[in-house]
């Protein structure tokens, strides 16, 4: 019987596939101890249950009812066959409503590639409130700049994206998320720290403690000084606006970093001034694949992102 088991568990034996409808059938006979009532119970004619149950004898090798003049029993085999049965059905059961609430959204995993200004302002409120509503869902979150989270959406390396808005090509759809504003963090003992706004202009004889090349916010600092025909004192560059912060606060120089970000980090002995210029005010945006509406899981994370969005 340990091999017949083995076939039941996978819904085969040898070449032969057992029918689900059959094993339904048969789990049916033996609780309502009666063929008739089974038929019944499944929709099915008499005369089809009495046949589907000898072709399963058939396919399996084995007598399953042992058959007189008083009626049938069920033999020995037939009640080892009725354990592994309910197994078998029990778990296609479980595939079929696992596969609904994939298909409803209610669990799955839905890949997020995220801006650190995106990761650090927004997201872990949201991602909480998020996952606290769907327990079964899992988000797999990376930070990359704007420009890798544009390829990794349109490559189909993630479901979605949250990156600073620009022009990232026709493969991709950008939907509004929200606005952040970039601000100069300064030491507290630093000329600028009396201020309360300032142009670009009147930072830049200073020296700055910069982001990372090619990120979003190392791209404007470097665009704006040129603009404003003056060279950029870059002292030293991090990965982080934790590093960032420490190193202002350190004094050894001024930084650009989005407002909410900086607050995190209030402890440090940095200020903030506000920049009076027009690109300090950001955009940030969902990214998604081009004329393919995100599904499941995705589909609500998108709706739970967009329902947060600034106007």
């Amino acid at each position: 019987m340990r091999d017949a088991a083995i076939a039941i568990r996978h819904g085969r034996l040898g070449a032969v596939k057992l029918d689900p409808v059959s094993l339904r059938l048969f789990v049916a006979v033996m609780e309502e101890n009666a063929i008739a009532r089974a038929a019944a119970r499944e929709h099915i004619a008499p005369s089809a249950a009495s046949r589907r149950l000898a072709e399963l004898e058939q396919q399996l090798g084995v007598e399953l009812f042992a058959r007189s003049n008083r009626g049938s029993q069920p033999t020995p085999a037939a009640y080892a066959l009725l354990h592994m049965a309910r197994g078998v059905l029990n778990d296609l059961d479980g595939i079929a409503a696992q596969m609904r609430d994939y298909g409803s959204g209610l669990r799955g995993q839905v890949r997020v590639v995220a801006n650190i200004s995106a990761i650090t302002q927004f997201l872990p409120d949201e991602l909480q409130r998020f996952m606290a509503r769907h327990p079964q869902v899992q988000v797999r979150l990376q930070e990359q700049i704007s420009t890798a989270i544009a390829r990794s959406v349109a490559e189909n390396a993630a479901d979605l994206g949250i990156l600073n808005e620009g022009a990232y090509g026709d493969r991709l759809q950008l939907l509004p998320y929200r606005e952040d504003e970039l601000v100069l963090a300064v030491p507290a003992t630093h000329a600028l720290a009396r201020r309360k706004r300032v142009k670009l202009a009147d930072a830049l004889p200073y020296d700055v403690v910069g982001m990372h090349p090619g990120s979003a916010i190392h791209n404007q600092l470097v665009r704006a000084a040129a603009e404003a025909g003056q060279e950029l004192r870059l002292r030293m560059q991090v990965t982080s606006y934790d590093a960032l912060c420490s190193m202002v606060a350190a004094g050894l120089g001024i930084g650009l970093i989005p407002r909410q970000s900086a607050l995190i980090f209030r402890a440090l002995a940095i200020r903030l001034v506000a920049l009076d210029e027009p690109w300090a005010l950001r955009r940030l945006m969902l990214c998604l694949r081009a004329q393919e509406a995100p599904g499941g899981v995705a589909r609500l994370l998108v709706e739970h992102l967009q329902a947060g969005a600034a106007p």
